[in-house]
């Protein structure tokens, strides 16, 4: 049955019954579900490599980088929570502002979340290639470009495997993965504080600016440059939505999973930047992430835990490999919906009989890998690559989170208004976009004119923008096309299959 201000849910057109299964319904419990959200997050590998990048940009004022963006994620996660207790759906992230605002507007949403999910897997792959192959270059002296190379595609194809394997396989591997590496990076901070260089009111006053004295990225605009990388490491705490069709007890279970999540890789994310000022000094934050080559965790690993270096190692490859799974899941998830509604090809809501896998969404992000990062990769080096690719990511994902706050005022005044809440549904909604705003600015280049402390990242992560303008600009004219030729299917994304 469809929920309250949505049409009843009838199948693709072009897609019959046999041809197609369905999502596995009521397949999914809590834990699954956060872990979900956790995995996508891949708190050990955005500790390991976003944070550090951020701390470039940043410097000692990581702390206050990350506790400003924790802040504004978690209004964010409250804004999905509040939409996701009345609308239960896979399109989810599309769903919200297509009943909150307007179909046009859902479309947009759907248009960039599909490009961003999308390319989670080919960033998390090249992560995991450029690691494996700096560590087997190091140690055994192997060659670093085909190195990088295979190993970026063999957990392309492994995550594929587990994604044919269905979503109750997928989100239980993520929960053994997600809670495994968390667990290392907490006890190796732990050290870290044992053996701490800096005085505790050093580590404080990377609460402040007194240490964002980056050139070229001093105070403020080093806190919003920093920003943009910290944002990175908190995207995926939405991914619990798109599996409100497989949940159980969607309605609860997605708003506590989105919260939960946000809140627990928040909090570790703190811990573990206040454990690298504590050891190798606030002062030196904004050069951290060069040291062992570019791999500091690694290094603090070897300092501390000699051999145990090799636990650490596995855990960013696992955090990694991890993300690349539930981010598939979200993918797919997102292409199905949209498959289902004919604005992705139909074949994109197709899943396998035993298993209920969308498998050519499946398909289709595996070979993402091999035409966007790879490529890149090769031109750019992976590291510049990782972090063109990033910022674009996060651009999108910032805007996305934007609209959704608005959306919540949307719904919550149109169609929700018994309920309406002027702190949940309009002042934290309202603020939370403040704070976002000039975080974007940041990432595509635009506002140094009229916003003073923004600066522009360095070429060619630079170019961020101009790809998120052009992939929206072909989303603009395929939006024209169909308010013209096929308007019922834009109007279909308020649907809820629920």
């Amino acid at each position: 049955m469809a929920s309250k201000g949505t049409r009843g849910a009838a199948a693709a057109p072009g897609v019959t019954p046999a041809a197609r299964t369905g999502l596995a319904r009521q397949s999914v419990g809590l834990a699954g579900v956060v872990f979900q959200s956790v995995t996508f997050m891949a708190p050990g590998g955005a500790v390991a490599t976003s944070l550090a990048v951020a701390a470039a940009y940043a410097g000692g004022a990581l702390s206050l980088s990350v506790l400003i963006t924790l802040v504004a994620a978690l209004i964010v996660a409250a804004s999905i929570a509040q939409l996701a207790r009345h609308l239960p759906s896979a399109g989810s992230i599309y769903t919200y502002p297509a009943q909150g605002l307007h179909p046009y507007v859902g479309f947009l949403v759907g248009w960039g979340y599909a490009l961003i999910t999308g390319l989670v897997g080919p960033i998390v792959n090249l992560l995991i290639g450029y690691f494996v192959g700096t560590e087997l270059n190091a140690e055994f002296g192997w060659d670093f470009r085909a190195m990088w190379v295979i190993f970026m595609l063999l957990p392309a194809v492994l995550t594929a495997l587990a994604g044919f394997f269905g979503v109750k396989f997928g989100t239980r591997v993520g929960v053994v993965l997600g809670g495994l590496e968390i667990l290392i990076f907490v006890a190796l901070s732990i050290w870290m504080f044992a053996h701490a260089t800096a005085s505790a009111g050093s580590i404080l006053d990377t609460f402040t600016l007194k240490y964002a004295t980056v050139k070229g990225f001093t105070g403020a605009s080093g806190l919003l440059g920093g920003s943009v990388y910290v944002l990175l490491a908190f995207v995926g705490f939405e991914a619990a939505a798109p599996l409100a069709e497989e949940a159980r007890s969607p309605r609860r279970t997605v708003p506590r999973a989105v919260l939960l999540s946000c809140l627990i890789v928040g909090v570790l994310y703190l811990f573990t930047t206040l454990a690298v000022a504590a050891y190798v000094g606030p002062s030196h934050l904004a050069t951290y992430g060069g040291l062992g080559g570019g791999s500091p965790w690694i290094l603090f690993a070897r300092q501390l835990w000699g051999w145990g270096w090799v636990i650490l190692f596995l855990a960013i490859i696992n955090s990694f490999f991890a993300n690349g799974n539930s981010a598939l899941i979200a993918a797919t998830r997102t292409w199905f919906a949209m498959g289902r509604i004919d604005l992705l090809p139909t074949v994109f809501a197709r899943t396998d009989r035993r298993h209920a896998a969308p498998v050519v969404g499946v398909a289709a992000q595996t070979l993402l890998t091999v035409v966007i990062a790879l490529p890149l990769a090769l031109h750019y080096g992976p590291a510049t690559a990782f972090q063109l690719l990033a910022t674009i990511l996060s651009a999108v994902m910032i805007g996305i989170y934007i609209v959704i706050n608005i959306s919540v005022i949307g719904y919550y005044t149109r169609r929700q208004r018994a309920e309406f809440n002027w702190l949940a549904h309009l002042v934290l909604p309202v603020v939370g976009s403040l704070v976002l705003l000039p975080v974007l600015a940041a990432a595509v280049g635009v506002g140094a004119s009229w916003l003073k402390f923004v600066t522009p990242l360095p070429y060619p992560i630079s170019e961020a923008g101009l790809a998120v303008g052009i992939w929206f600009g072909v989303g603009l004219v395929y939006l024209a096309y169909l308010a013209v030729t096929h308007p019922g299917r834009v109007r279909d994304m308020e649907q809820v299959f629920d």
